[in-house]
């Protein structure tokens, strides 16, 4: 996958990627809000392993503005029309800036119009405010809170909201 738009780059993650990944993947600052804040604890060669192993059906992403990487995507296929999508701005100071937005709208929309899914769905943290705000502005449709599904590396309750979006749900802030 290859998606542009301005400034900002969508690309499939390489090997060449695992350092990065690596290293935004052990930073527990980054990761606590998926529950990891010790990181996840996974080398460059490990991912390095899980990337030569993704397909066209389930793809770890790299983004990137002006050329240079400040954070991560990534879609699995669920079912026959269902894709499964998380995003990760890692650089800190590009966070709030709407990059996000923009993001999730350019590969939203390739999900629908060039891979032919029919529905979207992802999760977030029920303390994720910013990403609710901007699921929620995208067209996402909440579903479900699942309260206290999971325990984080702390052993601390983490309860979870699921969100659903069809095509014609679809808000693009991609164009």
């Amino acid at each position: 996958m290859l998606l542009q738009f301005r400034n900002l780059t969508i690309r499939n993650a390489t090997v060449k990627d695992a350092d990065l990944l690596a290293s935004w993947w052990n930073d527990g600052k980054i990761m606590a809000h998926a529950g990891f804040p010790n990181g996840t604890g996974e080398t460059a060669s490990e991912i390095a392993e899980k990337i030569k192993k993704e397909t066209d059906e389930d793809r770890r992403l790299i983004i990137e503005l002006d050329k240079r990487p400040i954070g991560e995507m990534g879609y699995g296929r669920e079912s026959e029309d269902t894709v499964e999508i998380g995003i990760k701005i890692c650089e800190f100071s590009e966070q709030n800036k709407g990059y996000g937005k923009i993001l999730l709208s350019m590969l939203i929309f390739s999900l629908f119009k060039d891979m032919g899914y029919k529905k979207i769905i992802l999760d977030t943290n029920v303390n994720n405010k910013r990403a609710q705000h901007v699921y929620e502005e995208l067209g996402f449709k909440k579903l479900r809170v699942r309260e206290n599904s999971w325990k984080n590396q702390l052993g601390e309750l983490q309860s979870f909201i699921d969100y659903e979006m069809n095509q014609g749900d679809f808000v693009n802030f991609a164009k």
